[in-house]
């Protein structure tokens, strides 16, 4: 077999450029693989170190290449672009991957499983979905502005904005038939959100560690479900504030000269998962005066010296900082950190 001390690859959708180093004298093959040859290339290889760029299909090539031995890494882009040498191609960039899977300090993807992604693929639809539905009933309701027709925003109040539309005499029949059309599509829109949250039910309910997690304030099965497929190793950060900085909530340092200087949040990493915990810190900064415990005295602290957003960035935070916690130790969270008004302290 084929012996190679590393090997750096450049994915794409039909050719896949492959740089490997036969020594660290330098000497290296290179090769342009078609898609159906990729695999039969390191079939024949010894088990090496491979890495490759966490982009479209990574996973899925990590996964297949692992199964045959070998040791796989995924970079983010972000990371493999300072080893990027004059000029740009593929097999350049292959280069490039192959020296930076050799950095002893470099940060590394998880490769995910399929049924974490399957899970991820439930989020995304679902976002879409989500998306869809808001641009339909945006679109709907400056349709009908324009003949007098108007309701509250909201997606809650779409019903109200269709029954208005139904029952106006002056509404002209050709645009009764385009609203008709409108209705179809939410309503079908709206049966698959329903049916996606039923499948991410059954996937909260067979995971423990999403279970774990639905025991935060703010943290429900949406939240939950989408870290733990996202984050299938959480021992990948070395603490609770490396995991806060991968999803971007930790402020952009500009700092020199031994003076530091903290702007905005980086707003790097899962963007995603961001959101979800954005909003869910914004639906417990709402009901904050009526839970109890030193959380709820913290944000109450906080609130007192900066806006409401920036304290619900804060919270946010907070919040990834104690799903790492717990997705480490397996610890449920303490319910005396943040209770409800009324119930007894378990301290």
């Amino acid at each position: 077999m084929k012996k190679f001390i590393r090997i750096g690859i450049d994915l794409g959708k039909r050719y896949f450029q492959v740089h490997a180093l036969l020594g660290e004298d330098g000497r290296a093959v290179t090769r342009k693989l078609r898609r159906d040859g990729f695999l039969a290339f390191f079939a024949e290889a010894a088990p090496c170190l491979i890495g490759m760029e966490a982009c479209g299909s990574a996973h899925y090539w990590g996964r297949e290449l692992r199964a045959m031995g070998h040791d796989v890494r995924l970079i983010p882009p972000i990371y493999v672009k300072p080893y990027v040498k004059r000029g740009k191609n593929d097999a350049v960039d292959a280069a490039a991957v192959c020296e930076a899977v050799s950095r002893p300090d470099m940060r590394f993807v998880p490769i995910k499983s399929a049924e974490n992604q399957a899970s991820l693929m439930l989020h995304k639809t679902r976002e879409l979905l989500v998306k869809q539905r808001t641009m339909s009933v945006n679109a709907l309701r400056g349709h009908l502005a324009e003949f007098g027709v108007v309701a509250a925003k909201g997606v809650g109040h779409a019903g109200e904005l269709l029954e208005k539309a139904k029952n106006d005499a002056t509404l002209p029949e050709i645009a009764k038939a385009a609203v008709k059309i409108f209705v179809q599509q939410l309503e079908a829109i709206s049966a698959s959100i329903v049916a996606l949250d039923k499948e991410i039910a059954n996937v909260h309910a067979q995971s423990e560690t999403s279970r774990l997690l639905v025991g935060v304030p703010g943290v429900g099965k949406i939240v939950a479900t989408a870290i733990v497929a996202s984050v299938p190793d959480p021992s990948v950060f070395k603490s609770a504030r490396d995991f806060a900085a991968w999803l971007g909530l930790t402020p952009r340092q500009n700092s020199s000269g031994g003076k530091e200087k903290l702007g905005a949040i980086t707003k790097q990493g899962n963007r995603y998962l961001r959101k979800l915990l954005t909003l869910g810190a914004t639906s417990l900064l709402r009901v904050a005066g009526k839970r109890n415990g030193v959380l709820r005295d913290w944000l109450v602290a906080l609130l007192a010296r900066k806006p409401a957003r920036l304290a619900t960035v804060a919270l946010a935070n907070k919040l990834a900082r104690i799903i790492w916690a717990m997705m480490t130790t397996g610890e449920a969270f303490r319910t005396e950190v943040m209770a409800r008004a009324g119930e007894p302290s378990m301290a």
